[in-house]
């Protein structure tokens, strides 16, 4: 009897079974087109460019993809070159035409994926490729870019540095398009020109502590204008340390150095007399100079002095530093007396050098003098909050929500 009542529950779930396969059945591919396998959409759709034999591409030229059936559209179309550059296009609402709206490289090979739909919904297929031809100048828009290969600290800015002046907006556009940079961890960040020839690059917050960023350059082949055309270019990575920051109050006359936001040193010092006021905001280290001769004549001053100064940090251009001043000990922690530098004793100054690098934050506050400017004189940009940083990009004014440029290639009809 046990054996009996046993058997029962499996001949049940074994009709069960047959069942729930005759419903898949039932809902294959003959009862949902969109299920079933894609078509070749080869004979629905027309594309502007060679496919066959030698011929090229014409790289002027923008691609563009039109649905030749009247019963069907197109639902999406990706580009993108062997490089894994994408083109970013356009689809019409009514999915009728697609066309690029990002330049393509010269002397390069495109892969075109197209999607399609028929009048009764089945998807279609159509996968393209075809090269470009060379660019018809021979002038080259090639980028530099800074600092050297190394460990900075983080308020490190990033370089570009453009072999030819670009002033049109769009083509500026262009340019800081091909212009990647990328941190791990990653931080928000944006382009900004300085001049017509040269780009900073921060991000919106200093770099994270102990990060990896990587620059490259994707302009190589690219049409930036009339008569040139993008050049080739070295990556660059770059790591950061630990986020140090050395924050000197004027008006206290006290430096408090922090490493990740802790204070680890506490330290007495000068800074500029009235006529001579060190200036306001924020510095990043250029150099560490070591022993360094100063006299009055670089900056000017009335009153003549020539001094071997010891271990020298700099921190603008024009003749800023930190370092040892030993004469000045009696009035460090309760008077400014120097020409503009930031004296401390021998003792701290050591302490100070060796504990720096290039690219590490020296802040002042409580000065009389000036805020350093963004530009001109080393690395300002800090001294530019994030808003007014971004009006210096020329791609929406470095808006940090605007897509990737992997997804603003592939677009679809918003009304169906």
């Amino acid at each position: 009897m046990s054996h009996t009542a046993n058997s029962r529950p499996v001949v049940s779930c074994t009709l069960l079974v047959i069942a729930l396969c005759a419903g898949v059945t039932a809902c294959g591919s003959d009862g949902d087109p969109l299920s079933a396998r894609p078509y070749d959409a080869a004979d629905q759709i027309s594309f502007n460019a060679p496919t066959e034999g030698n011929r090229k591409a014409d790289p002027d030229k923008p691609l563009e993809v039109v649905a030749e059936d009247s019963d069907g559209r197109i639902t999406d179309v990706t580009a993108y070159d062997a490089s894994g550059r994408y083109v970013a296009g356009e689809l019409a609402a009514d999915g009728r035409r697609w066309h690029s709206t990002s330049p393509l490289a010269a002397d390069a090979g495109y892969t075109v994926r197209v999607s399609t739909e028929n009048e009764d919904g089945a998807p279609g297929r159509k996968v393209i490729t075809f090269t470009t031809g060379k660019p018809t100048t021979k002038k080259r828009l090639d980028v530099a870019f800074g600092p050297k290969k190394g460990t900075y600290g983080v308020g490190q800015p990033v370089t570009a540095e453009l072999s030819q002046p670009v002033k049109d907006p769009a083509q500026r556009a262009v340019v800081e398009r091909a212009l990647k940079v990328t941190s791990t961890p990653a931080t928000e960040g944006a382009w900004h020109w300085v001049d017509d020839k040269k780009l900073h690059y921060r991000p919106k917050e200093y770099w994270p502590a102990n990060a990896t960023v990587q620059v490259r350059s994707n302009l190589e082949g690219i049409k930036v204008g009339d008569r040139i055309w993008g050049g080739r270019s070295e990556p660059l990575t770059l790591t950061t340390g630990d986020k140090l920051v050395a924050l000197t109050d004027a008006a206290a006359h006290r430096m408090t150095v922090y490493r990740n936001d802790e204070v680890i040193r506490e330290i007495p010092v000068t800074t500029g007399m009235p006529g001579y006021d060190t200036r306001n905001g924020v510095k990043v280290v250029l150099a560490k100079e070591g022993t360094v001769r100063m006299t009055s004549a670089s900056i000017g001053a009335s009153d003549f002095y020539d001094l071997i100064v010891h271990h020298s940090v700099r921190v603008t251009n024009s003749g800023e530093y930190v370092h040892a001043a030993p004469w000045s000990v009696g009035s460090q922690g309760f008077a400014n007396v120097s020409h503009g530098c930031t004296g401390m004793s021998t003792e701290n100054a050591a302490w100070f050098y060796e504990t720096v690098r290039e690219g590490d934050i020296v802040e002042v506050v409580n000065s009389g003098g000036d805020t350093m400017a963004p530009f001109g004189n080393g690395y300002g940009d800090w001294n530019l909050d994030w808003a007014k940083w971004r009006t210096g990009s020329a791609l929406n004014g470095g808006a940090s929500d605007a897509p990737a440029q992997a997804d603003t290639a592939r677009l679809t009809p918003q009304s169906v």
